[in-house]
């Protein structure tokens, strides 16, 4: 069987790996079209921050992809899939043959569509490149304003501010990463960003971005106007479907796929960020990472099938643990905050039982918790549930 495995991040490659494994006799090829090896993506705020240099993000060098059995090619775009005649088509317009594929593009950052957005100078923070640009920038030193107060505009302001440029973050809600934390932990990790120098306006919206030959300064919809020598978009991720579209596949959001990570072409599966499952995407890699094992078992002749399961946050924010899981909207809120200890819990109870978690600082019991929201057991009421393990009724 020839396996074609379009996108070398995390998905991807775990995907070619396992299927290099699995399938004695397969051949294997795992195009990518990042001119880079297979890394870590998410070791990339490693990298801004200095904590890490381009060969410790790597996971998968030359030998050991030939030393598995993997053909690899990096810089090659694919540009369409015909399932039928078993074709593939790069963009430089070579031809790969393939008896199954699967498709593991991820996602493409998104850019505002405001006035200036093409000058020099306004960034993204989604690839190596991406991160590149901003070390250069960086070293030239200056003002920096990063859109987007989610956990890559954290991120990428957090490591920007640690080689020495002025930050900003502009955030269009009302505390940051609302997607995974509740206004209370929020508060708590802008305040913590806010001691290192780095500041905040929120709410706020982007209006323009001001400049002539490069950007100087971007403009606010309340008139204010913040100077800035770099502007990094970090305002969200789509699913990356253009090759499934080319190719007559069935998009949504993202590729539409069923249980097993087959797409409308049963030649073709897609996994990751760019596969879309009952409705439903994912922007995490823990449960990429599945998808790939479910796409291999699928390869593999076996009955396979993802389920999703309550989205879970493990992330350190400027130096402090945060994990979040399950819902945190309505529903019974119970809060535990610990000034001494700068440790901040929010539990949300619905109809008796935990649907959703957020724990700051002192994360020990995320695991209780997520056994919680996952049995769907009954847990009562009250603020003793706050106290995790210890609280009457724990096992």
């Amino acid at each position: 069987m020839r396996i074609l495995v379009i996108g070398a991040g995390p998905a991807g490659t775990r995907c070619a790996w396992r299927a290099a494994e699995r399938l004695p006799g397969a051949q294997v090829t795992l195009v990518g079209a990042e001119a880079a090896l297979p890394y870590d993506r998410v070791g990339l705020s490693n990298l801004l921050a200095g904590e890490k240099e381009v060969p410790d993000l790597i996971t998968h060098p030359v030998l050991a992809l030939r030393g598995r059995g993997i053909r690899f090619r990096a810089a090659t775009a694919i540009s369409t899939l015909d399932g039928a005649a078993g074709q593939a088509v790069t963009a430089r317009g070579e031809r790969i043959g393939f008896d199954r594929a699967v498709i593991a593009t991820g996602s493409r950052a998104v850019r505002l569509p405001v006035a200036g957005a093409a000058l020099p100078g306004v960034l993204a923070y989604r690839s190596m490149e991406d991160v590149r640009a901003m070390l250069a920038a960086a070293r030239r030193g200056g003002r920096a304003v990063v859109v987007g107060g989610g956990l890559l505009g954290l991120e990428a302001a957090a490591g920007l501010a640690l080689r020495g440029m002025n930050v900003t973050v502009l955030h269009v809600m009302d505390w940051v990463m609302e997607r995974q934390l509740d206004a209370g932990a929020g508060a708590l990790v802008a305040r913590r960003m806010g001691a290192r120098g780095i500041a905040f306006a929120m709410p706020a919206q982007l209006a323009a971005i001001e400049g002539e030959e490069r950007v100087s300064a971007v403009r606010l919809a309340d008139g204010r106007r913040i100077p800035a020598d770099i502007v990094v978009m970090a305002v969200g991720i789509r699913p990356e479907t253009t090759l499934a579209a080319a190719s007559g596949l069935a998009v949504n959001r993202g590729i539409v796929v069923d249980a097993s990570m087959r797409s409308s072409d049963p030649r073709i599966l897609a996994i990751g960020e760019c596969a879309e499952v009952d409705g439903r995407t994912i922007g995490l890699v823990a449960p990429a990472l599945e998808q790939a094992e479910t796409a291999v078992a699928t390869l593999a002749g076996e009955a396979a099938s993802w389920a999703a399961r309550a989205d879970v946050a493990a992330l350190k924010v400027s130096g402090t643990a945060v994990w979040s899981a399950g819902e945190i909207g309505e529903g019974e809120a119970i809060t535990l905050r610990d000034e001494e200890e700068d440790s901040y819990r929010r539990l949300t109870v619905r109809d008796g039982r935990l649907v959703g978690a957020v724990l700051y600082g002192d994360v020990a019991d995320s695991g209780f918790y997520l056994d919680l929201i996952a049995s769907r057991r009954e847990v009562g009421s009250g603020t003793a549930l706050a106290l995790g393990p210890a609280f009457a009724g724990a096992e």
